[in-house]
């Protein structure tokens, strides 16, 4: 069958059939026996080359046919020019078209970091960062979330993400933090549910089913001092306490791809740790999936980014590693890989499994059979389903920290002044990872800030002034809504203090000024160290990151909604205390788990 008859949805480009048939076209035939036809034609060439992921700017679709490359990634940022569900799907359809125009035609996957909806695309659903669905405490609902992030990247011809990550944040300075679900093994074990979201029952089941990836493998949350990237030193038998649970829920739930983590365990690079990849996670868990290199980490095996070396090929591959992702050097790391194999450093055995566990992959997933976006799905892109189940999750994310029988703000409150950097900022209140890869301030995609949020749902006059000026004693009530700004990664720690902003703390001492009851909304990416200000405000509501949909906010704030969010991460009293977590003895301004409600 030609590849242009594969095409699910609107018409794409037709692919060439290949040369020749064989068994692996055949759909009614078992997995197995379609990998083994398929590697039965492949020549070495053809193997290693499925073993690289390289982005999309250093390789073009023709660049990708000739390396036979197995698989094309957009970093954050990365996209297609214009920031389109449409010019996604166009640029999906060129990079396959490629591929399959090949002899052997064997599909790409096209992987992304969807790491809170489909987050690189301008337009697409903002959900909750990950910090915020673990204080909902709602599993199912992160199913849901996960099944609709799915339908948008499907629409664009994505079938693969970087998502979710089950680090367990120990250090609230790392500057991943909010990519956490939480501080216990177990709140990010039962998120784990975002799994079946992503791929569906079965993976490749329908056509909304798209890969999923356990990140970071593993002990990233829990490097000394919170430094990214950096060294976790604990007993193995703590690593498995604290950091290996979820990556054993998720090997259970079938989970399709383990990405490793860039941080060493007592000095050792995971990148390089055989006995965590081959013995533990494929071997003891029985991972049979693909596990992923992350972005460039084989470069830093012998201490030296710049400059990939042979010897961290054929470390990184023996230690179990099946697809390494580039940024660049694709063509040195399969001239690396091949001279390995020749040489008998890199066995072939080794070769024929990550291969397998690929193909096996994209078989599951359909790709021989629909190996073009699915066209029909674009209108769910940002669709007012998705968006509601968004603004539900951010209603079920707010965690009340303190009330002083301010809120929920009635509608007697005829005069409400808003104040604050983060109130009327789509980018401030979405944060890193949200169109770019440390995202942005400003007006950097569709949705509804929290001071629109509020407009909306309340009856009163609301006025706004950033810094607070113009605020009087007329005023009902004051709203500060402040907090970080958008960071990602290394970029986001915090090794000298987690404390508010300077302007951030004269815009609220502005509003108490006034004598006028003063509500603070932190949109932060983590607790911050406000033990000596928060005696001073008459309630606190916790909001994290909630993405495009601001609403969930005021509909806490309005009492639309009772605040039935838990605390993910003990909250520090202050920054000496890090690294502070449950049950570790220290006195926290508010413990783990921690929430007040309007009324039971």
């Amino acid at each position: 069958m030609a590849a242009a008859a594969l095409l699910s949805g609107a018409a794409a480009p037709a692919a060439a059939q290949p040369s020749f048939w064989g068994d692996y076209h055949d759909s009614w035939l078992s997995t197995q026996r379609r990998v083994d036809d398929l590697m039965s034609r492949m020549s070495l060439r053809d193997k290693l080359g499925q073993m690289v992921q390289i982005t999309r700017g250093a390789a073009d679709p023709s660049e990708v046919a000739s390396h036979r490359i197995g698989s094309v990634l957009s970093g954050g940022g990365s996209a297609p020019s214009p920031n389109t569900p449409e010019a996604w799907a166009d640029m999906y359809d060129r990079y396959q078209r490629s591929a399959l125009d090949t002899p052997l035609g064997i599909p790409i996957l096209y992987g992304v970091d969807a790491v809170h909806g489909h987050n690189n695309v301008r337009g697409a659903t903002i959900f909750p960062h990950n910090i915020g669905l673990g204080a909902t405490r709602n599993p199912e609902l992160v199913r849901r979330i996960g099944a609709a992030t799915a339908e948008e990247v499907a629409a664009t011809g994505v079938d693969w993400t970087f998502s979710p990550c089950l680090c367990v944040a120990r250090d609230d300075r790392w500057g991943r933090t909010y990519e956490s679900f939480g501080e216990t093994p177990e709140l990010a074990s039962s998120m784990t549910s975002e799994i079946r979201g992503y791929q569906g029952g079965v993976l490749g089941g329908d056509p909304t089913s798209i890969m999923a990836t356990a990140k970071h493998y593993v002990g990233d949350g829990g490097t000394t001092g919170g430094v990214d990237q950096g060294n976790t030193q604990l007993s193995e038998q703590e690593l498995r306490r604290i950091h290996l649970p979820p990556f054993r829920e998720a090997v259970e739930r079938g989970v399709s791809s383990v990405m490793v983590s860039y941080n060493s365990w007592n000095g050792d690079k995971l990148h390089a740790h055989e006995y965590l990849i081959n013995d533990v996670l494929k071997g003891e868990l029985g991972f049979d999936g693909i596990v992923l290199s992350d972005y460039n980490a084989v470069h830093q095996l012998d201490g030296n980014d710049d400059t990939l070396t042979a010897s961290e090929v054929r470390v990184a591959v023996n230690a179990g590693l099946d697809m390494i992702m580039l940024s660049k050097d694709h063509e040195k790391f399969l001239d690396h890989l091949r001279k390995e194999v020749e040489s008998g450093r890199i066995p072939m055995r080794r070769i024929d499994d990550a291969t397998r566990r690929i193909l096996t992959k994209k078989f599951e997933l359909g790709l021989f059979e629909r190996p073009f976006a699915q066209r029909e799905l674009l209108s769910t892109v940002g669709s007012r389903e998705h968006r509601q189940l968004a603004r539900q999750a951010v209603r079920e994310s707010q965690v009340l920290l303190k009330n002083e029988g301010v809120l929920p703000l009635s509608s007697g409150v005829d005069k409400l002044f808003v104040a604050g950097s983060n109130a009327d900022d789509i980018g401030n209140q979405s944060g890193g990872w949200t169109i770019s890869w440390q995202g942005a301030s400003g007006d950097i995609t569709e949705g509804t800030t929290i001071l629109e949020g509020l407009r909306q749902v309340s009856d009163s006059s609301v006025t706004y002034n950033r810094h607070g000026d113009g605020i009087n004693s007329s005023y009902d009530a004051a709203v500060a809504v402040v907090g970080e700004k958008p960071y990602a990664e290394y970029q986001g720690d915090r090794p000298n203090g987690l404390e508010l902003s300077r302007e951030d703390l004269n815009t609220i001492d502005k509003l108490r000024s006034s004598g006028v009851p003063v509500i603070v909304v932190l949109a932060s990416g983590r607790p911050m160290d406000i033990a000596s200000e928060v005696g001073n405000w008459d309630a606190l509501l916790a909001s994290w990151l909630p993405g495009t949909q601001g609403g969930g906010v005021a509909d806490v704030l309005f009492g639309e909604y009772n605040p039935t969010g838990e605390l993910p991460m003990t909250w520090m009293r202050s920054f000496d205390q890090q690294p502070i977590n449950t049950g570790d003895g220290k006195d926290p301004l508010y413990p783990y788990g921690y929430g007040l409600r309007y009324r039971e």
